[in-house]
């Protein structure tokens, strides 16, 4: 077998051997993540063990048919049942080296947090024109939207917005659109016609189930304030904001949304639990902090992973070089030849690695 198809069949039976260890099985949020880890190696597991039975066959048979001692025809039996075994191990490689690759095709949620960077009012503004192309990308690809934090400024742009998603693929692509987005473009301010260009930040986490997450109740501080923004005496009257605190981690997670307290501290919840599921998973806060200024930097212009230049009507990904010249439709949406691109260049990155699953 070749390196990496015998390491990936010795993580697969390493993995099932933990899943019988009664001290995981007594923990129940981590022997749900180590069973759908084990889940998703599954296909490429069966596969890499059915590809060692094949090749040890190949072997003995190869063996026999180059053993002087056996009659002329028991070799050339040996040496045609080689040929077929060979065209079979070649076969369930190929279907192996495919089964490495992602199929996007599992149900997922995750938590888009949108914010801007540099450019004051511009980049906010930017930061809003990118949740609602998320929204509408969202709505072609058949996927549940739903805003779980929205911040406004008083001329239309984002502060913070917080995007719950969910549907088929929906982790395989989005998590490419984590980082840093510079907008080119002459802002609805601008007297003399310069283009300006600005910021905005993405950070895309995937959103964990309740069981892989259990936060205790006595760990959170919960306030309740007046939500700020657009409502009317309604929001003069009514404490619907919730401000979720999770005291280990100092993580905040705040919905003002909507006009039911219940609703907002439920959104809240889905926010923070989000946040706080690499560190459950075992990693400090700080290291939670680390990976998601990873992903989106400091929010100056030249972290860039994507240029969107309006007075061309360009979009730009960096990361693998493809340039669209139909800004106008992205922006609408229509997103899909972008992150597909994204998505094969990732997947052949991870063949070529020889990468299993991304949770193994």
């Amino acid at each position: 077998m070749e390196e990496r198809h015998a390491r990936l069949l010795a993580q697969y039976r390493q993995l099932n051997e933990r899943l019988t260890d009664p001290a995981l099985i007594a923990d129940a949020g981590a022997y749900a993540k180590l069973a759908r880890q084990v889940t998703q190696m599954q296909p490429s597991g069966e596969l890499a063990a059915t590809l060692e039975q094949v090749e040890a066959a190949l072997a003995q048979a190869r063996a026999l048919a180059a053993d002087p001692s056996e009659d002329a025809e028991m070799r050339q039996l040996a040496a045609d049942e080689a040929a077929g075994l060979e065209g079979r191990a070649q076969q369930v490689a190929a279907e192996l080296d495919q089964a490495l690759v992602p199929s996007g095709e599992r149900d997922g949620s995750v938590v888009v947090e949108i914010r801007p960077g540099t450019g004051g009012e511009e980049g906010a503004l930017f930061a809003a024109a990118l949740l609602r192309m998320y929204m509408h990308y969202a709505e072609r690809k058949g996927w549940q939207a739903e805003v779980l934090e929205l911040q406004e400024t008083e001329l239309g742009g984002v502060k913070e917005a917080v995007l719950g998603l969910s549907g088929l693929g929906v982790e395989e692509r989005m998590h490419l659109e984590s980082g840093v987005h510079r907008v080119q473009r002459v802002p609805a301010t601008e007297t003399q016609g310069r283009i300006h260009t600005s910021a905005a930040t993405v950070a895309v986490l995937p959103e964990p189930s309740e069981v892989e997450v259990e936060i205790d109740p006595g760990d959170l501080k919960i306030d309740t304030f007046r939500s700020g923004g657009a409502g009317g005496q309604h929001v003069n009257k009514t404490e619907s904001g919730v401000r979720i605190t999770h005291l280990p981690t100092g993580i905040v997670a705040i919905c003002t949304d909507e006009r039911s307290q219940h609703k907002n501290r439920d959104k809240a919840m889905r926010v923070l639990r989000a946040r706080v599921h690499d560190v459950v998973a075992g990693r400090a806060a700080a290291k939670l902090a680390q990976t998601r200024k990873a992903q989106v930097g400091s929010g100056d212009r030249s972290e860039r992973i994507r240029t969107y230049n309006f007075p061309q009507g360009r979009l730009t990904d960096h990361r693998i070089g493809l340039t669209l010249y139909r800004l106008d439709g992205i922006m609408a949406g229509d997103l899909d030849e972008v992150t597909t691109a994204l998505v094969e260049a990732e997947r052949s990155a991870r063949l070529e690695a020889g990468g299993g699953s991304d949770d193994a």
